[in-house]
C-alpha cells in the first residue's frame, strides 16, 4: 500500500473521530488505531499487518493527573488496577478477605487478586498505611487504571 493511501486513511481517522479502521487490499492489510495519550500501546504480532497508532487530542481543560484520591473519597494514595480482569478480595470463596477498611498494611502486603485470562495476579501494597476505602465489589470486573483502594 503506498504512502499516499496511508496518509489519506490517517487523515480520515483523525477527521471522523473513529477509533479504528482496518483495510485489506489483496495480500496487504493495514490497521490504524486511535489511542489516548495516557493509554499503553500494545501490538499483537500478526502476519502481514501494519499498525499505525494516532494520539487523540487531549481535552482543552484536562486536569493534571495526581496520585491522590478523586473527589468524594478519603484522602490518601489511590491504588489502581494494573490490568483488566476480575477483582477478588479473598484467596477463595468463603475465605477471609486480604484486607478490610481500617486495617494497617505494609509495603508488599497482599491487597487483592485480579484474575486475568485464568491467571491469578496478587496485587500488593506499594505503600504502608491504613486502608481508608475499598472501591470495588468482590467478583466485579475491573479495567486498567481503575481505582481499587485508598491507603493513607
Amino acid at each position: 500500500m503506498d504512502l499516499r493511501k496511508l496518509k489519506k486513511l490517517i487523515d480520515l481517522v483523525e477527521e471522523s473521530g473513529i477509533a479504528e479502521i482496518e483495510v485489506t487490499e489483496g495480500e496487504e492489510r493495514v490497521r490504524i488505531t486511535r489511542v489516548s495519550q495516557n493509554a499503553p500501546i500494545m501490538y499483537a504480532p500478526q502476519a502481514p499487518l501494519q499498525q499505525v497508532s494516532l494520539p487523540q487530542a487531549a481535552p482543552a481543560a484536562a486536569a493534571p493527573a495526581t496520585a491522590s484520591a478523586p473527589s468524594g473519597l478519603p484522602e490518601g494514595e489511590v491504588i489502581k488496577s494494573p490490568m483488566v480482569g476480575t477483582f477478588y478480595r479473598a484467596p477463595s470463596p468463603g475465605a477471609k478477605p486480604f484486607v478490610e477498611v481500617g486495617q494497617s498494611v505494609n509495603v508488599g502486603d497482599r491487597l487483592c487478586i485480579i484474575e486475568a485470562m485464568k491467571l491469578l495476579n496478587e496485587i500488593e501494597a506499594e505503600k504502608s498505611g491504613v486502608i481508608k476505602a475499598i472501591l470495588v465489589d468482590n467478583g466485579s470486573p475491573v479495567e486498567y487504571g481503575e481505582p481499587l483502594f485508598v491507603i493513607a
